[in-house]
């Protein structure tokens, strides 16, 4: 007995053990005023090598004071013709806080990010200097327009199974609409939290699955490479034309063009299901036909709810409104 007692004893501890070791790392900040230094300079910067050569930056906070600088030649992904990245080029590099500074190095470059700043050297010892800029969507705070149904405004869930207020007026996760739909026209704000010790699907996820079926993912994944299973890919199905995410605790946008699959009297499948997806203002799927992924509520391709996952992160939710488009 006393062997089996022991036996038991060392299987709940392992077990302990192994949840330990795939819990989330460190706090979810959801308010800026106390997420600390390091949220202050993670972010996007912009500037100039040399005289002319634009480019983009996006530091990555990982936490302690270490960060992620991620150089993008041009400028950031999604900017301007003039200014934006050209979806090849990016260096990585290692930085640290020391002496107030953020100091980072790499292949060809160096430099420092201190109040807002971003310089240093190039190869060739060519100086470059950039500042930090907040960009937000062109479709931040978009008004419903005639005919639209308000899924949430900030007053109150009645449109949703398991909805919860949260932060004064804001959507929680874990959360589907009562009303299924077909075809439809979708909009609705986002914010991720800021968890700089977490990585990958432990930071900042959730998800938006349409007809409850198809996930268009929700992560922090602002500075990495955009893959099917990062912020705005087709979860296992298809990644972003760009990884449009912006730095946790943004506001960003998801506006969704969704038609569903066709089936003919037989119930046979006659046409997939395919949608367009703009994250923050810019395309990164179009007319992208879709599978079914795991996770929602179905997976019969018919009409359905929206449905937001729940993931064990603090992921809100505001102005949540959809357009029914009749066949």
């Amino acid at each position: 007995m006393r062997r089996l007692m022991i036996s038991v004893a060392s299987v709940i501890l392992a077990f302990s053990l192994s949840a330990l070791a795939f819990a989330a790392p460190g706090e979810a900040f959801i308010d800026p005023e106390q997420a600390g230094p390091d949220f202050k300079i993670q972010g996007e910067y912009e500037g100039t090598i040399g005289e002319k050569l634009k480019f983009g930056a996006q530091v990555v906070a990982l936490g302690d004071g270490k960060f992620d600088v991620v150089l993008l030649q041009k400028g950031l992904p999604g900017g301007p013709k003039d200014a934006a990245w050209d979806g090849k080029t990016r260096v990585t590099l290692k930085g640290e806080t020391k002496d107030g500074a953020v100091e980072f190095t790499g292949t060809n470059f160096k430099g420092t990010i201190k109040e807002g700043v971003i310089s240093g050297t190039a190869e060739d010892n060519v100086k470059y200097t950039g500042k930090k800029v907040e960009r937000k969507s062109e479709t931040l705070g978009a008004k419903p327009p005639e005919g639209a149904i308000v899924l949430f405004d900030g007053k109150n869930v009645d449109a949703w199974q398991n909805g919860k207020l949260v932060e004064g007026g804001l959507l929680g996760v874990g959360t589907r609409t009562k009303q299924k739909f077909e075809d439809f026209t979708l909009h609705i704000e986002f914010r991720t939290p800021f968890m700089p010790k977490a990585r990958g699907q432990g930071r900042g996820n959730s998800g938006m699955y349409l007809v409850d079926q198809y996930e268009c993912q929700i992560l922090d994944s602002f500075g990495l490479t955009g893959e099917n299973n990062e912020c705005g890919g087709i979860y296992t199905v298809a990644k972003p034309i760009v990884n449009m995410c912006f730095p946790p605790l943004s506001w960003q946008t998801y506006d969704v063009e969704f038609r569903c699959a066709r089936f003919d009297a037989n119930g046979k499948k006659t046409e997939d299901a395919v949608t367009t997806i703009k994250h923050n203002g810019v395309v990164i799927h179009n007319k992208l036909t879709l599978k079914a992924t795991p996770g929602g509520g179905q997976n019969e391709e018919k009409p359905g709810a929206l449905y937001f996952q729940d993931h064990g992160n603090p992921v809100h939710f505001r102005n949540v409104w959809i357009v029914e488009n009749k066949k």
